[in-house]
């Protein structure tokens, strides 16, 4: 190296250099600061420090792999997540908040419980996806919150789940006569998805608006409109797109844009219409919710009779209305579809269970042809198998909690020891109830990673037990509904039909379940295409 080379590096640089060597040292000096102070605010817990806060743009954009933690980081590593302690810290390098994912329960109902004293709210982003519709029960909060619940809650009783169990009924017979397996030994299906899907769709369909499907695909009018059965489906399939993609986007030549965006303004112009008539309906008398007919026992008759009998201050207007019948429909429909979903698959390479639940089946229906809603409560071990699929993959993933003000929470010691540790929580901290790492932690479960639905025999649909359709006050007011429609269908078809797994040349049935049955990051938390085959039973 020459003496010109020694100066430049060591001292003889042009001034643009020095300025430039110095922004840099500012700016990771203060970047260095800023991580920790995000780590002290986080109580120097151990844990992850992704590039990117995984839930948040660029980091949720792209999925965990061996060297990057993305927005599926919590089911990704489920196994190893918490293997330090219940409560992690996730602290970004850049953008993006630090925040403390939990897997404990006691620190869930702290944060999550939704009452007029607690100091934990839901951020505005973690609800925006929500909002497309209108203000509804799952994105309110505080006295909002409660105003859509003292609305909400009348319209789920047993009516309603009666009315769910006879469409249900209704809907399997319709499915087979349309796909003809009446004259078939063997249904294979690459997907099962595209049953489930369709069957949720049509259900709350029926019973949250009234509105009937044919099993078979809906077509468009002869003048060439779209149907409202058309339009539920794409949006069902295409979700808030057409809410939220920017208007350039949506001007696109694209079928698929094209599509949604009818769909969204089809159904958008029908809600508004059909809260404008069953309003006037009901105040004219001309639906008789006294009469013995189920079918005007639909969620949105009963939200909108509902919502007139309260008046003044806690009434809903026609978007939020609109909104909370929306919310039922799409995160109804699809958590149910997907549990459906993962419950046929798990039941495909578990052939003991399967025969366990069958013979349940035979003795409760010895009697009688059909199984009626009466027979809910005797069925509990087909009930056992979805709600083990519902924790073995549990839709609703995650709840996004932030501080409102400086506060503690008490922070239960680990297992074994008694007694609780104070965790201060500084104004605008986030913790995130991981109910991925809840279903899986072996506090709550022996053998978390193994589908035992025998741990839920016996347990009460209302039990507080049962864990993955959330706790306390902000528990899924729809856990009755997704029960009763997969009980029933659950129960006609595997009286009928056993379920193998559709395997690959030479695959094992653990390579199956280790290929299809992970984790699929939506809105929710799905699960892979499960290919199976139905097998008539003799």
């Amino acid at each position: 190296m020459d003496s010109s080379s020694v100066l430049f590096l060591f001292g003889a640089q042009p001034k643009w250099i020095t300025v430039l060597w110095a922004v840099v040292c500012v700016a990771v000096i203060s970047r260095v600061l800023q991580f920790r102070h995000k780590l002290q605010a986080a109580n120097n817990l151990p844990g992850y420090r992704p590039v990117f806060y995984p839930l948040g743009p660029p980091g949720a954009f792209f999925s965990s792999t061996r060297w990057y933690n993305g927005i599926d980081l919590h089911w990704a590593r489920r196994f190893q997540m918490y293997r330090s302690g219940e409560n992690v810290s996730v602290v970004p390098w850049f953008g993006g908040p630090p925040a403390i994912y939990t897997s404990n329960l006691d620190v869930t109902r702290q944060v999550a419980s939704g009452g007029h004293k607690s100091d934990f709210i839901k951020p505005q982003e973690a609800s925006r996806i929500l909002l497309g519709w209108g203000m509804n029960l799952v994105a309110a909060d505080g006295e909002v919150w409660r105003r859509h619940r003292r609305i909400m809650g009348p319209a789920f009783n047993n009516d309603l789940y009666k009315l769910v169990w006879n469409k249900t009924q209704k809907i399997y017979y319709e499915m087979l006569a349309a796909d003809q397996w009446a004259n078939k030994h063997e249904v294979s299906v690459p997907a099962i998805q595209r049953i489930t899907f369709k069957l949720a769709l049509s259900v709350i369909a029926m019973c949250g608006f009234g509105i009937s499907f044919d099993w078979k695909e809906p077509s468009r009018s002869e003048n060439g409109t779209m149907s409202i059965q058309e339009a539920f489906r794409i949006i069902s399939d295409t979700g808030t797109f057409a809410v939220f993609a920017p208007k350039w986007v949506k001007r696109l030549p694209l079928k698929y844009i094209r599509d949604s965006t009818m769909a969204h303004e089809q159904l958008s112009q029908f809600m508004k219409d059909e809260v404008v008539r069953r309003r006037a309906q009901i105040a004219n008398g001309e639906i008789d919710f006294e009469a013995d007919n189920l079918e005007t026992r639909t969620i949105f008759n009963l939200l909108v009779k509902a919502s007139e009998e309260e008046g003044g201050k806690y009434s809903l207007d026609d978007e939020e209305l609109i909104g909370n019948v929306f919310i039922m429909l799409f995160a109804g429909h699809e958590t149910t579809a997907q549990t459906l979903a993962t419950t046929l698959g798990f039941l495909a390479i578990h052939d003991d269970i399967q025969d366990e639940v069958y013979e349940q089946i035979k003795s409760v229906l010895s009697d009688h042809t059909d199984p009626t809603f009466d027979d809910y409560p005797k069925l509990d071990k087909v009930l056992a198998v979805f709600y083990e699929a519902t924790r073995m993959i549990p839709p609703g993933h995650l709840m996004i909690r932030e501080a409102t003000k400086d506060t503690v929470i008490q922070v239960p010691r680990p297992m074994g020891d008694e007694g609780t540790i104070s965790m201060p929580i500084p104004k605008g901290f986030r913790i995130i109830v991981d109910m991925v790492g809840v279903q899986y932690n072996p506090r709550y479960f022996d053998e978390p990673e193994k589908f035992k639905p025998s741990r839920w025999h016996g347990i009460s649909n209302e039990s507080e037990a049962f864990t993955a359709f959330s706790v306390g006050p902000r528990a899924c007011l729809g856990r009755k509904v997704a029960t009763t429609e997969a009980v029933c269908f659950l129960t006609l078809l595997l009286r009928e039909w056993s379920v193998k797994p559709i395997l690959r040349e030479g695959e094992s049935k653990q390579a199956w379940k280790d290929r299809v049955l992970d984790g699929v990051m939506m809105i929710t938390l799905g699960v892979k295409d499960v290919p199976v085959t139905f097998v008539r039973r003799h």
